[in-house]
This record gives C-alpha cells, sequence and structure tokens, in this order.
C-alpha cells in the first residue's frame, strides 16, 4: 500500500508539473481573460436573458476582438512613443516625491521604487516588442478563454465549490467570499473607473495639445496607476497637465482642462459612485493594498496588481480566522 502511494505521489507530481509548464506561458492572459469576465459578467447576464447565453457571450467576445486588435495595432505603432513617455513622467513623479522631507526608511524605499520600476517595465515591455507574434498567441488565447469562462460559468462556480473540503469547507466558503469582495472592489469598481478615467485622460492630453498620442497613452496609464493606489488619485496627472498649460501662457485652456479633469477624472466621479464603488481605504487597509499592488507588481508584473492585494486579503482573513480560534481555545480553557 505504501509503494501504490508513493507510485500515485510521483505521478500527480509529474502531472502537476507537465501542467505548470503548460500554462506558466499563458498565466498572464488566462487571468487577463478571468479578470475581464468577472467585471464584464454582469452586462453578460443581462444580454444573456435577451439573446441567450452562447450569442451574449459570442457578441462580447466578438468586441473584445476587435478591441484586442485595434489595441495590438496602437501598440506596434505607439510602444516606442508610450515607453519613453512613461519614463519620463516616472522620472519626474519620483523627483517630485523624494523632494518632500521624508523619513529615511521611507525615502529610500522610494528612492528604491523609482530605480526598479522602470528598469522591470522596460523589460516588461521590450519582452512584447521583439515578440509581438508571442503577443498575438497570448491575445487569441485570452479571446478564447474569455468565451469559455462567460459560457460556462455555471459550471465552473459549481466545479470550484464541488472542489471545497468538507473537513474546513466554512473556511474555504469565507476565502471565497473574501477573495471576491476583494476582486468586486477592485475590478468591478475601481480598476473599471480608473480606465475609464485613463481614457478621459489621454484623450484630454491629445485634444489639449499637451502631449502626442504615445504620451497621451503614458498619461492615461499613469492615471490608472494612480487611481489604484490609496490616497492619491487622477487629479495628479490633470492638475500637471493644467500647469503646463499654465505654463506655457494657455491660461484659457488651463482652466478649461482643469474643469475637464475635475468633472471627467477626479473628483466628481468619485463623489457621484462613491455609493456603488464604497470607500476608498485608509490607514492600515490602505498601507495593506499599496504594498499588495506594489508588491505584486515587482512580483508578478502587470497582473500582480490583481494577485496581490488578492493574496494580502486571503492572508487577512486567514490571520483572522486564526485569531478566532485562538480566542475560543483560550475562553475554553478558562472555563475548564
Amino acid at each position: 500500500m505504501e509503494l501504490e502511494a508513493a507510485v500515485w505521489i510521483a505521478i500527480s507530481l509529474v502531472v502537476l508539473y507537465l501542467v505548470w509548464e503548460t500554462v506558466s506561458p499563458i498565466l498572464s492572459p488566462l487571468i487577463l481573460a478571468i479578470t475581464l469576465a468577472y467585471i464584464l459578467y454582469p452586462f453578460h447576464e443581462r444580454l444573456s436573458r435577451k439573446t441567450g447565453k452562447r450569442v451574449s457571450a459570442f457578441t462580447m467576445t466578438g468586441i473584445l476582438t476587435i478591441l484586442t486588435f485595434l489595441f495590438m495595432i496602437g501598440f506596434a505603432l505607439w510602444i516606442n512613443d508610450v515607453k519613453q513617455s512613461l519614463a519620463y513622467y516616472i522620472d519626474a513623479f519620483f523627483r517630485w516625491l523624494l523632494g518632500f522631507h521624508l523619513p529615511p526608511a521611507i525615502y529610500e524605499l522610494i528612492q528604491r521604487l523609482a530605480e526598479d520600476i522602470p528598469k522591470r517595465f522596460e523589460e516588461y515591455v521590450l519582452g512584447y516588442t521583439y515578440s509581438l507574434p508571442k503577443l498575438s498567441l497570448q491575445a487569441i488565447v485570452m479571446v478564447f478563454a474569455f468565451y469559455g469562462i462567460l459560457v460556462n460559468t455555471e459550471t465552473i462556480r459549481e466545479e470550484v465549490h464541488a472542489l471545497l473540503p468538507q473537513d474546513n469547507r466554512e473556511l474555504a466558503l469565507k476565502l471565497l467570499n473574501s477573495a471576491g469582495r476583494t476582486l468586486h472592489s477592485l475590478l468591478r469598481g475601481w480598476l473599471a473607473l480608473s480606465i475609464l478615467k485613463g481614457a478621459a485622460i489621454a484623450a484630454g492630453f491629445y485634444l489639449f495639445a499637451i502631449a502626442d498620442a504615445g504620451g497621451a497613452i503614458a498619461a492615461g496609464i499613469f492615471t490608472i496607476i494612480f487611481e489604484l493606489l490609496p490616497v492619491l488619485g487622477g487629479w495628479i496627472v490633470w492638475l500637471a497637465g493644467a500647469a503646463y498649460l499654465f505654463g506655457t501662457g494657455e491660461t484659457p485652456a488651463a482652466v478649461v482642462f482643469a474643469l475637464y479633469g475635475a468633472v471627467f477624472v477626479s473628483p466628481m466621479p468619485d463623489y457621484i459612485l462613491r455609493s456603488r464603488l464604497g470607500e476608498r481605504e485608509t490607514g492600515v487597509n490602505a498601507l495593506i493594498s499599496l504594498v499588495g499592488i506594489f508588491g505584486g507588481y515587482i512580483a508578478f508584473g502587470f497582473v500582480g496588481l490583481i494577485i496581490g492585494p488578492v493574496a494580502l486579503s486571503l492572508l487577512g482573513t486567514l490571520v483572522e480566522e486564526w485569531k478566532k480560534t485562538k480566542e475560543a481555545a483560550s475562553t475554553s480553557g478558562t472555563s475548564s
């Protein structure tokens, strides 16, 4: 029996290794497909009531395919301009941040991020710049995975619940709920709104002639990142754009752009949609979110913006359950 168990363990490990080697090259597009499916599922649900699940999924996948194709064309045309503009914006932001009188530990951390983020971003971009066929393949994987997830959402949900262990089912459900709350707040809340704000900033930077197409896209990406971070927001980007216009002597344009940013980026959308999005985190939770976003990015690249906060939320749930178990054990020990 022991030999048979050892053989099955060895076979299982080999299978897991082969599966990991197969899936790891396309892990990023799979995570992106899951993310998009999660964000857009409410729209799919409403549309499927009128057209049916498969027609709804096919329609949304077709739209995603067109947008992905347009993105790849833009990526090929503007990637160098976007990369240079992002490097400039990141350097300017960190120089501005390091100009404050910060505690030595925080100053050192920010200085390290100022050195590490541009380098990692350039490596990440160059990896795709010289391998557009790889990007195309990953885009195909993302589109097909997106369609499969939308069509089989109920089956996937049932399978996940069926795999939950019976002994610790309550803890497993709490972990799922914790991940769900984080994903709901991060993806359907702040990420979806941040992308819309990034698009608004990009359009504003281009229409007001603050930057060319590459620089406008870079400003939009910067806005999305700022909106995901606690305390900060897209107001930093539109304020910098308004200051640039004011500095070049275009005062009326600066005022109009400032109003544009306040209405379409921050703070007006936050006040209007706060009841749906929930309050932005402060204090310790804000610090945890910050660590999750930056740490996830450094560890896993852009998909780490999702993995990091979710992982920390799961850790927080486990810590809370451990504390409850300790309290229950101490209470029962005292009563006995």
